[in-house]
C-alpha cells in the first residue's frame, strides 16, 4: 500500500495539494477519510488554524486569542478540540475501505500523545495514506519518514501539478476493486 508523506517549506502548498488529491479521489469514487487543516484569517492576517474531518466536523485547533494550551509561535493549541475531530477521523480511516488523509503531522498536532498513538496505529495497518509532514526534525515524524514503504516527496510551487498527478495516480492504482460474487458453476437457484 502506498504511504506518501508530503513535506516542504511553510506555504509551499502542501494543504492545497492534499485538498486537491482528496477531490480527485472522491470524484473517482474512492472513499477518503481523515482530516485537513486550513488557516483562519482576519483582516488579511493569519490568526489561527481550523481542523476539518473529511465529511463531518471541524474545530479551531489553534488561535492567537487562546490563553490556554501549548504555545507554538504566537498561537496556543487547543489539544482537546483537535483530538475531538482527528481521533474519530483516523479511526474512520482505518475502518473504511479507502485512502487515509492526514494534514498535518506538525508541531501543533504532535502535542497530542493520543494523536501520535493513533497515527502510529494507522501506519501499522494495511491502509493507503497520504499525509503532510513538517520538514523540522522531530522523533515522531523522523520515525514515520523512515517507516518501511514510505515515500517522502517535497512539495514546491513548481512541482505542484506533477505531484498532484503522481500521488493521485499512485493512490488510485492501489484501490483494488473487489469483483462482485459470481454464482458457482452448476449451482441452482434457491426455492
Amino acid at each position: 500500500m502506498p504511504r506518501i508523506l508530503l513535506t516542504g517549506a511553510p506555504r509551499a502548498g502542501k494543504t492545497t495539494l492534499v485538498s486537491q488529491i482528496v477531490r480527485e479521489l472522491q470524484s473517482s469514487g474512492i472513499v477518503v477519510a481523515g482530516f485537513t487543516t486550513r488557516e483562519l484569517r482576519e483582516r488579511g492576517e493569519r490568526t489561527g488554524f481550523q481542523v476539518e474531518a473529511i465529511g463531518d466536523g471541524s474545530a479551531v485547533m489553534a488561535h492567537v486569542a487562546f490563553t490556554d494550551g501549548p504555545r507554538v509561535g504566537r498561537y496556543r493549541v487547543d489539544v482537546p478540540a483537535f483530538e475531538r475531530i482527528t481521533l474519530p477521523a483516523l479511526e474512520q480511516a482505518i475502518r473504511s475501505d479507502g485512502v487515509a488523509v492526514i494534514d498535518e503531522l506538525g508541531q501543533m498536532e504532535l502535542y497530542s500523545s493520543a494523536f501520535v498513538q493513533a497515527v502510529q496505529h494507522l501506519f501499522a495497518q494495511d491502509v493507503p495514506l497520504v499525509a503532510t509532514v513538517h520538514a523540522k526534525a522531530h522523533p515522531v515524524t523522523d520515525a514515520l519518514k523512515r517507516h518501511p514503504g514510505v515515500e517522502l516527496l517535497t512539495v514546491t510551487r513548481t512541482a505542484h501539478e506533477e505531484l498532484l498527478a503522481r500521488v493521485t495516480n499512485r493512490l488510485l492504482a492501489a484501490q483494488v476493486k473487489t469483483p462482485s460474487p459470481q454464482p458457482r458453476q452448476g449451482s441452482r437457484p434457491g426455492p
